[in-house]
């Protein structure tokens, strides 16, 4: 199974409701991976409204472990609006890893098989 992270952007200033909706969105990719057959690495859901507990840095941090050890980066459309998935996405890019956008290229990703010699 390929492990794909998904990056977006989690805090809004326009209030909680959005971070709310970019959370909703983020589990529908989620969704999405896990019902073709991938595993999805979801840091807005696993962390949700644990903002202001630690300070930034180690959200950050951990998230860039997780990219580390994923196959592929899914980058959502609200990505290019946090620092934060911004640089998850160059490490993932340093890598050489994958950097997908949009459900077609997601599934022609998770779909294809690995062939092992």
């Amino acid at each position: 199974m390929k492990v794909v992270y998904v990056a977006g952007k989690y805090r809004d200033s326009k209030g909680e409701y959005y971070v709310m909706q970019n959370i909703r969105e983020a589990e529908k990719i989620a969704l999405f991976i896990w019902a073709h057959g991938g595993v999805a690495v979801c840091p807005l859901m696993n962390t949700r409204f644990f903002g202001g507990v630690l300070p930034d840095e180690t959200w950050l941090n951990g998230a860039l472990e997780l990219v580390r050890r994923c196959d592929a980066l899914y980058r959502m459309e609200n990505a290019h609006m946090s620092e934060g998935a911004k640089t998850e996405i160059r490490l993932a890019k340093t890598l050489g890893m994958p950097v997908l956008e949009g459900f077609a290229p997601l599934r022609n990703y998770i779909c294809t098989r690995v062939r092992h010699e």
